[in-house]
């Protein structure tokens, strides 16, 4: 008879076996067959693992995941919210690696819960807002925040002037991050003369887009992003 932390532990190995697979789609439905509640906290454990897919797996996971419990309980989504909101906290003591991916991804999984908490997203990268100043962390709110613009730009239509300074960031994943968020919106008129000269930045970066791992120079997003606004 199994203990708790066996079960614990042989739950963990068989989420790690999923999320190491290339199939990103199939990874997600294997996921969500398993009991939605006891699969969190592994989702969660994988967002600090140093394989690049098995991160991003997990955060698709806990999008799908989420998505689901807010269908069945909203306010069991919510804890799972909350407890990413947390963690991008300073007195979390710890760095929220993961989280605004997660969030963004939820989101863009969950109509309710984007039109909840679609504010955060933007408030990480407000300066009077709930500013988040860490090189590193700003990366993963980007993609989160361009995660939930794709998919509901309505929804955080404050965003776009907010961007100017990561679009002039030294960091070349912010700057592709940045212009991939922008060509979530079709008005964004205002960026375009930043975005055109973006279009002569051929550095690659590697992006988590379409539930794929792919790397895409900046001038290519620069020139979608003018096609797309």
């Amino acid at each position: 008879m199994q203990t708790g932390k066996q079960s614990i532990r042989k739950l963990k190995k068989t989420v790690f076996q999923i999320l190491s697979q290339n199939d990103c789609e199939r990874a997600v439905g294997e996921i969500v067959s398993i009991p939605l509640r006891r699969v969190v906290n592994p989702l969660f454990s994988f967002f600090y693992h140093s394989e690049e897919i098995v991160r991003w797996h997990a955060i698709a996971a806990m999008g799908a995941v989420t998505a689901r419990l807010a269908d069945k309980d909203i306010e069991a989504a919510r804890v799972v919210m909350r407890r990413l909101i947390w963690n991008l906290n300073d007195e979390s003591g710890g760095i929220g690696w993961g989280s605004p991916e997660a969030l963004g991804e939820i989101m863009a999984c969950s109509r309710d819960l984007a039109e909840e908490y679609n504010f955060l997203l933007v408030s990480y990268i407000n300066p009077d807002g709930n500013f988040i100043e860490y090189d590193m962390l700003q990366r993963g709110v980007l993609w989160g925040l361009g995660r939930l613009a794709h998919t509901h730009p309505q929804l955080v239509r404050q965003a776009p002037p907010l961007l100017v300074p990561y679009l002039h960031s030294p960091d070349a994943i912010v700057r592709g991050l940045a212009t991939w968020v922008a060509g979530a919106f079709e008005d964004a008129y205002e960026l375009h003369p930043l975005i055109e000269s973006l279009t002569a930045d051929n550095t690659a970066i590697r992006l988590f887009a379409d539930k794929k791992l792919i790397e895409i120079s900046i001038s290519r997003l620069a020139a979608t992003a003018l096609t797309s606004s």
